[in-house]
């Protein structure tokens, strides 16, 4: 068993405290992805997991065991870097079996395990070569490669796949979430790439300024981020917010945004009955937004200021009021900028936001699901 459990991890470089009490739990063969912005945190926090980072406070353990003091050696766990960090004098071979031969595994066993991680990887090809004659992919996966030939309790990845161009990454992020279903390791993977993070995580857990925002499937984190932050980073669009007030009318809440009135889910009257008055934000997807060409019920006629083509979609930015934001249709919507058109807003589709603290008002999600 391989169960990771950071618990109230602090961390200070100086006068900043880069992991601030950070407490979490990766299972066993569980693949966990630490995302946020450069400077949050995570690697710090990977680097504590792995050894190479001491926590001032808290407590670290892999298993049964209290690792918080132990140098990497005595952790069971293998790590790939950024920087692949293979040696260039040895070749594809003595990489992969470096590991092995520091443990002091017997050669038949070293063969063996070489020849089977690079299988898994598909560079039994390449064990001849050296790391001059191999693309940055193929050096990525000479790193990988000597990662899993350890067969170490777990696995930890600091943005391995950052420094490969955009189709490379792409189809890495397939190879690793493969290998890593088969090979059925507990792993953490540090990234700043939310699409990294929601393809290939069971779990993400976002953070920023050393504090764990939000640990949840990425399905969770897209569709119910904890607060506006995580609703911002997630997402390619983000999130769009629009500044609303709260209001009475006939009986019922509204949320008044210029003069068109949102109209919540009966699951949020009571939620939002409390901020009855006030200023509120409503958040919600690009592609949650219905456009239409022609004036429709509950529809807020708006301008087209930029139309992008995607292939897939059209990307358009729209104008409502102060607030600029993001609309996703279908590739046939003929818009062209300086148009108007129309948008609805689906009430179940809306994320609502305290303007104050910035957190996400999460309704009876049992109500919602029934």
């Amino acid at each position: 068993m391989a169960e990771i459990r950071v618990e109230n991890a602090v961390k200070m470089f100086g006068k900043v405290m880069a992991v601030d009490h950070v407490s979490l739990t990766v299972h066993d063969q569980e693949f966990v992805v630490l995302l946020g912005p450069s400077g949050c945190g995570k690697t710090t926090l990977l680097r504590a997991v792995a050894g190479l980072g001491i926590v001032d406070n808290g407590r670290i353990m892999i298993g049964d065991r209290d690792v918080t003091y132990l140098p990497p050696k005595d952790r069971n766990i293998s790590m790939v870097f950024q920087s692949y960090a293979i040696f260039p004098h040895m070749r594809v071979y003595d990489n992969v079996a470096f590991g092995l031969k520091m443990k002091r595994a017997l050669k038949d066993e070293i063969k063996s395990r070489v020849q089977s991680a690079a299988a898994l990887l598909h560079i039994e090809n390449f064990l001849e070569r050296y790391p001059s004659q191999l693309s940055g992919g193929q050096r990525q996966r000479v790193a990988v490669a000597r990662a899993i030939a350890v067969h170490a309790e777990v696995l930890l990845m600091d943005e391995p796949l950052s420094n490969l161009d955009a189709l490379l990454r792409l189809e890495m992020r397939a190879e690793l979430k493969r290998l890593l279903a088969e090979i059925k390791s507990t792993t953490i993977y540090v990234t700043h790439d939310q699409i990294e993070a929601l393809s290939m995580g069971d779990r993400i857990a976002v953070m920023r300024d050393g504090r764990l925002l939000q640990f949840d499937s990425p399905t969770t984190v897209y569709d119910m981020p904890a607060d506006k932050f995580v609703a911002g980073f997630i997402g390619s669009p983000p999130m769009n917010f629009l500044e609303g007030q709260v209001r009475r009318a006939n009986g019922s809440l509204q949320v008044t945004i210029e003069d068109y009135a949102l109209k919540p889910i009966a699951e949020m009257g009571e939620i939002l009955a409390r901020y009855d008055g006030k200023a509120i934000i409503a958040g919600i997807r690009a592609e949650n937004m219905e456009a239409l060409l022609t004036p429709a019920e509950d529809a807020l006629k708006v301008r087209v200021l930029v139309v992008e083509p995607l292939g897939s979609q059209n990307l358009l930015t729209i104008r409502i009021g102060d607030d600029i934001i993001k609309v996703s249709t279908h590739p046939d919507f003929r818009a062209a900028p300086d148009q108007d058109i129309w948008v609805r807003f689906p009430g179940d589709k809306i994320r609502w936001i305290d303007r104050e603290n910035g957190k996400t008002l999460i309704p009876d999600l049992e109500k919602l699901v029934s």
